[in-house]
């Protein structure tokens, strides 16, 4: 039996040191960490797989001998990255074989671990779930799961809570990083995900990023950007900016602009665009409605907060009349931005010369007006018309490998079916059917976003929680509160993960867990790209895939008819089900048999042939005039009933927290390039640990001179929620505005979460991790 007292796992790191191309026999090649093989190049088996790490979905080659992954390359067949990899990319095999990988179930014994089977372990899940159910009620069961689910996983959690068990308490952790991207692309056009695709990158000449660090949290695209600038004189790369980035560095033009102020500046340049009539009004008239929401939304913060929007119908003459008071000297104080900086970004929007890339990710979408936000970026395309055509495209990036497959597609968020909302009869008929179940089994009502899901488990209204692929007790803001909860009685945690963490530190059981490529699996990526991938290598002692685990426990629970899969063909067999919730022009799916030949294909996949713009009636099949050979494009919204984009107004609200005499600095957090969200893979990549070994805290010299605060030195931060001590960074890694402070959570040693507040945008329900109240000081 193992203690379970917290480790500090930097000690248990992978066996050796990185092996890198310097061995000159593989070029470009990077080794894993594990002892030597001895295999020769000719024994090396090339695969192919997506990355697991971010949403762009880089095509891997991965290298195998002796059952052993061994090396990687980027797939020069791969579209998305054309043989490049980032840092973590290249070096990824090496988290399968850390030191501390977990190989069998535990389960808690006291102040114990004691190692059971996984059978032995499947029969505590089950037992203990049906036991809550009949005790407290379906409701009082729930799963959380992850953008790194495989789509087969999420599919399985999906139909077993909404479908078998009847609860729509399932949620999945990009809740907390593209809920506001899905509620801005519903609210603008109807449906989720991108309109345009990467090849996006090969058209525009101008780039705006909108609060995305993209350099260090997209590398391979942001280096696609960069060679279009070597390639064409005309390309721009303009970076909106809380702080200065190495994006900052790299682009063409840096503005930086107070927190959550960006509201303030699009609504500006929509302004600009219309007072030097810079807009398409052809296609505003042909394709655009004008609409208006809600204001003074609150944000979230009391438990059982319930908030429902109201679209009513506007014009542009009221629209134009909205944004009027947003002058570009007036939005200047307000954001820090200059008059002149805004007139300039506008003119890059009005140009008919320019093609128009915006992008954005976490400093949009992690923000208590998100959908705001995003509907304002939306705005800025549809009044010039530079939307869904080559090199037009408002696009939202993905920050985990299948958030939009899994999460978004799949459907795994309490309102959510693999194809609609739960709210509605005939999507509940459509799933039922398929799934064969009752259509009285789903439940017309959605329980509880994330936030939500976690303060209902501190209450005690949810006693059992699954949580796979996710590490919560690192990410959930306000973190004190719900590792509490965590603890209290009468609550059971079971975590399927691949490493000790902190999350499995409060588990009642843990189950080991396959990871990546010890499974086969499908990823889907940002531009609505569905990448399959075989099981390459076996995964250690008793580690099982996250999908048959479920499986396992669905059958204990009674439902072996729902689940009827033989373990040599289930991956195949759930596609072909989960296909079917897609068929159709507007989703529909490639089948089982092309996914495995080719190194992703992006859906809607109509009649052997991939759809890169949507809503375009030159290449979109689901559009009414659909015509591949016309000379020129109409377009056709049909997510909308009318058939139309929807240009909102939506104001400049402040935030719920602001920096005052007690707290007077405001708090950012983010990630790095070396490490993936939470850390508990890449920092068991010995390469990446020993680029970047700690969190920090980013001071501006300014503030660092005033305070008396050296490079190194170790710094206290507190909030009104906790305090945390760690080293000061002054102008190493990026740089904040002066009475701004940034810090990482990738290292579970400095859990800034303890920190943060959990506010959240009322529409998406996605927190908003870049803006609470701190107070610094030297100690």
């Amino acid at each position: 039996m193992m203690p379970i007292n917290r480790r500090k796992f930097i000690k248990n790191l992978a066996t050796t040191s990185a092996v890198t191309a310097a061995t000159g026999l593989f070029p470009g090649i990077v080794f894993s960490g594990w002892e030597p093989s001895g295999a020769t190049a000719e024994e090396v088996q090339w695969k192919k797989a997506p990355c697991r790490f971010c949403g762009v979905g880089c095509g891997l080659l991965i290298g195998v001998a002796q059952g052993r992954a061994v090396a990687v390359q980027g797939d020069p067949r791969s579209p998305v990255n054309q043989g490049l990899c980032c840092v973590k990319g290249y070096h990824s095999v090496q988290m399968l074989y850390g030191k501390d990988r977990l190989t069998k179930a535990k389960i808690r014994d006291g102040d114990q671990w004691k190692d059971v089977s996984i059978g032995e372990a499947l029969d505590l899940v089950a037992n203990k779930m049906k036991e809550t159910i009949q005790t407290h009620g379906k409701d009082s069961v729930a799963i959380y799961g992850s953008g790194q689910w495989t789509i087969p996983d999420g599919y399985v959690a999906s139909k077993l809570m909404k479908g078998a068990i009847g609860t729509n308490n399932l949620e999945a952790n990009a809740r907390l990083c593209m809920a506001s991207a899905v509620t801005g692309f519903l609210t603008s056009v109807g449906l989720d995900e991108p309109m345009g695709c990467y090849d996006d990158i090969d058209h525009a000449n101008t780039f705006i990023l909108w609060g995305n660090n993209m350099a260090e949290m997209h590398p391979v695209l942001f280096s696609r950007l960069l060679d279009q600038r070597l390639r064409r004189n005309d390309v721009k790369i303009i970076d909106l900016t809380t702080r200065v980035t190495r994006t900052s560095y790299a682009a063409d033009k840096a503005m930086l602009f107070k927190p959550q102020t960006d509201l303030a500046l699009a609504n500006a340049v929509a302004r600009e665009l219309i007072e030097n009539n810079w807009i398409n009004q052809d296609f505003i008239q042909k394709h655009c409605s004008f609409k208006t929401g809600k204001t003074q939304i609150g944000y979230g913060l009391e438990d059982n907060f319930k908030f429902s929007d109201q679209a009513k119908n506007s014009s542009f003459e009221e629209f134009k009349q909205l944004v009027a008071e947003y002058t570009p000297e007036a939005v200047a104080k307000t954001s820090g931005v200059s008059a002149e900086d805004i007139r300039y970004l506008a003119s890059l929007y009005g140009d008919p010369t320019r093609k128009v890339m915006s992008l954005w990710c976490m400093g949009t979408n992690q923000h208590t007006r998100g959908t705001w936000i995003n509907n304002l970026i939306y705005n800025l395309h549809l009044l010039v018309g530079k939307i869904s055509t080559p090199g037009n495209s408002p696009f939202s990036l993905t920050g985990q490998p299948s958030a939009c497959g899994t999460v978004r597609e799949v459907g795994t968020l309490t309102h959510k079916l693999p194809h609609g909302v739960v709210m509605n009869a005939d999507h509940r008929k459509h799933a039922a059917e398929i799934w064969g179940v009752p259509v009285e089994n789903i439940s017309p009502k959605p329980t509880h976003h994330t936030v939500s899901m976690f303060r209902a488990l501190d209450r005690g209204d949810i006693r059992f929680m699954w949580i796979q692929v996710t590490n919560p007790m690192v990410t959930m803001p306000k973190l004190n509160r719900y590792r509490a909860g965590c603890l209290k009685e009468g609550r059971f945690i079971v975590v399927s993960d691949v490493y000790p963490t902190p999350t499995t530190d409060v588990a009642d059981v843990i189950l080991p867990s396959a990871l990546w490529i010890e499974k086969e699996g499908l990823f889907g990526n940002s531009e609505r790209r569905t990448q399959h991938f075989e099981q390459l290598v076996e995964p250690p002692g008793e580690a099982m895939s996250d999908t048959w685990q479920l499986i396992e426990v669905a059958r204990r629970l009674g439902f072996e008819k729902l689940f009827p899969w033989k373990k040599e063909t289930y991956i195949q067999d759930i596609w072909a089900e989960y296909r079917r919730h897609h068929s159709g022009p507007k989703h529909e799916m490639a089948s089982y048999e092309e996914l495995k030949q080719r190194p992703g294909i992006r859906w809607p996949f109509v009649n052997g042939k991939e759809t890169r713009w949507r809503y375009n009636t030159r290449h979109d099949p689901a559009t009414r005039g659909y015509n591949p050979n016309a000379s020129e494009a109409e377009f056709d919204f049909y997510g909308k009933p009318d058939h139309r984009a929807w240009i909102w107004f939506r104001p400049y609200e402040p935030p719920p927290e602001v920096p005052d005499l007690e707290y007077p600095f405001w708090l950012n957090t983010g990630r790095v390039v070396e490490h993936w969200h939470t850390g508990s893979m890449t920092r068991r990549i010995p390469v990446l640990h020993q680029a970047m070994p700690q969190a920090y805290v980013e001071l501006h010299p300014s503030d660092a001179e005033r305070m008396g605060i050296f490079q190194g030195e170790m710094v206290k931060i507190s909030s009104r929620r906790g305090s945390i001590v760690l080293p000061a960074s002054i102008d190493q890694r990026g740089r904040p505005t002066p009475g701004q402070v940034f810090v990482p959570f990738f290292d579970e040693n400095y859990l800034i979460n303890e920190l943060t507040l959990d506010a959240f945008c009322p529409i998406s329900k996605q927190p908003d991790y870049k803006k609470c109240a701190v107070r610094v000081e030297k100690v």
